[in-house]
């Protein structure tokens, strides 16, 4: 089991911000950022601090392939330098 695996298990809205990595293709990029668990700590505190939990659960089952997060993402900073990582990374090749 791998560290985000771990912290998914952990609680419903740790589960979210795997959840929201997942949806967004960015497992892989989040887990080579220097000091990758403690950023993912900041990350999954921020989700639990968040109130909009309900929301962000029914956006994830209902978006299928979705470009960015909901405008009310505590991490919306992070997942956006994680998608310029991608993105970088795929121009490279």
């Amino acid at each position: 089991m791998n560290f985000v695996d771990y912290l998914i298990s952990v609680d419903a809205r740790t589960a979210l911000f795997g959840r929201m990595m997942r949806k967004l293709g960015l497992v892989q990029q989040l887990k080579h950022v220097a000091d990758h668990a403690a950023v993912t700590n900041r990350a999954v505190d921020r989700c639990r601090a968040c109130g909009h939990q309900n929301e962000c659960a029914a956006w994830l089952e209902e978006s299928l392939q979705p470009q960015s997060p909901p405008d009310y993402c505590r991490n919306g900073d992070l997942i956006a330098r994680l998608q310029h990582v991608a993105g970088a990374g795929r121009a490279d090749r």
